[in-house]
């Protein structure tokens, strides 16, 4: 049976406070975290109920952008900014390193605070462990900072090469060799008057910290073309590609360190596409780690006035699951599952691929009926089968005091 659990007050004292203690020293092998504003949190996770039972938090600099793990090292390094949607940055960014206790998952700050020059949006690690990759939406950058042997954060190193930022970069991850890199750069739909920003997907050699441009695949010149994230195939030299303005899943051929100009499949990721409602998005993507499924987020984010009240206007907040072809690599519809929320901003699946987080960005006001009521943000869990589709496990409510559920990840310990 469907569960729904609460965590009420998970931000209430905590955004301003220091860090927390983490509750329940559990022994774990996976955990998986949420951050919402500034603040980070700790859960277990049973994998074979699809639970999560909360540890504790910590306080970060500013609102939370993005993390990712070390691949070798117990460290989370974490991108923050106290960008506020539709405002202006103005000036408080950092990455900071986060010790993960190998037993429980508990994070400790590894050294200071490292201070950057703009909103990021996104980060990865290279494979090696070496390098601290960081993309900056606005301006349209990227920058590579060292990680010392012992994790922390060294020194931004300084580019040779003049680099092509795109507009509006959105993620930055290296290729399976290691020696080039992937900056996916969204553009913008045209508003205001002002025309479409092309979108684009940004190939760069890489070598020792240094970056250089190498192919920009653009389908179109970049118009009608808006890529948001991407996950490269665990096996095969295949990658995929969330395209947010247009509701699509698109598949490229790795040809080397390189793309192949054009997309190899092009396939939408809604139901309905034919009954497109207003900020219908396509959001985060992942690739299952068996290389049998791939898994989109559809996000609908358009508002109507109901009774004075900015309500839902309907659409699309699901896991799109797409088979993958062995042989071929084309991807099928074969299932989409509602989020049980508004707005899936991200979604992560356990390194067993038996279990799938939704983290559902805010609270929204909805329709019911006649009456209009309060859908929370939630975290939102999925058992996954073998065959790589997915079925409700347990609901928890996230109190967001009017902040965003940003992020969300799992981690192996």
């Amino acid at each position: 049976m469907l569960g729904r659990r609460t965590a009420s007050a998970l931000i209430a004292g905590a955004i301003v406070a220091p860090a927390r203690a983490f509750a329940q020293p559990i022994r774990a092998q996976v955990v998986f975290y949420n951050a919402v504003g500034p603040t980070l949190t700790c859960w277990h996770a049973d994998i074979g109920a699809a639970t999560l039972v909360r540890q504790g938090s910590v306080a970060l600099p500013a609102l939370i952008q993005y993390a990712w793990q070390h691949p070798a090292k117990h460290v989370l390094y974490v991108a923050s900014s106290n960008f506020v949607p539709m405002g202006q940055p103005d000036g408080k960014h950092h990455l900071t390193a986060w010790h993960i206790d190998p037993a429980t998952g508990a994070l400790t700050p590894f050294g200071e605070p490292v201070p950057i020059r703009a909103r990021p949006i996104n980060l990865s690690v290279d494979r090696s462990g070496g390098w601290l990759l960081t993309a900056y939406n606005i301006p349209s950058s990227l920058t590579v900072h060292r990680i010392a042997p012992d994790g922390s954060i060294g020194d931004e190193v300084k580019q040779q090469a003049q680099i092509d930022g795109g507009i509006f970069a959105h993620q930055i991850r290296p290729f399976p060799s290691n020696a080039a890199l992937i900056l996916v750069t969204r553009g913008n739909n045209a508003a205001g008057g002002k025309p479409e920003d092309p979108g684009a997907l940004k190939v760069k050699a890489f070598k020792d910290g240094q970056v250089s441009d190498v192919a920009s695949i653009a389908p179109g010149g970049g118009y009608g073309f808006g890529p948001r994230h991407m996950d490269f195939h665990p096996t095969a030299p295949l990658m995929f590609v969330s395209v947010e303005r247009q509701n699509q899943l698109q598949v490229y051929r790795l040809r080397g360190d390189n793309l192949e100009p054009q997309p190899v499949y092009v396939v939408t990721t809604l139901t309905e596409p034919g009954n497109l409602r207003p900020e219908q998005m396509v959001g985060p993507i992942h690739v299952h780690p068996n290389g049998r499924t791939v898994y989109l987020g559809n996000r609908a984010s358009g508002l109507v006035e109901v009774q004075g009240k900015k309500v839902a206007a309907g659409g699309e907040n699901t896991i799109a699951a797409f088979s993958i072809d062995p042989a071929t690599g084309e991807p099928k519809l074969v299932q989409s599952t509602d989020t049980r929320g508004f707005h899936p901003r991200t979604f992560s699946i356990d390194p067993s691929g038996r279990m799938l987080v939704v983290a559902n960005l805010t609270a929204l006001d909805v329709r019911d009926g006649d009456a209009i009521r309060t859908r929370p943000a939630t975290l939102s869990t999925f058992h996954i089968d073998d065959g790589g589709r997915l079925s409700p496990g347990q609901l928890y409510d996230i109190e967001t005091n009017g902040l965003t559920q940003w992020w969300s990840g799992f981690m192996t310990l």
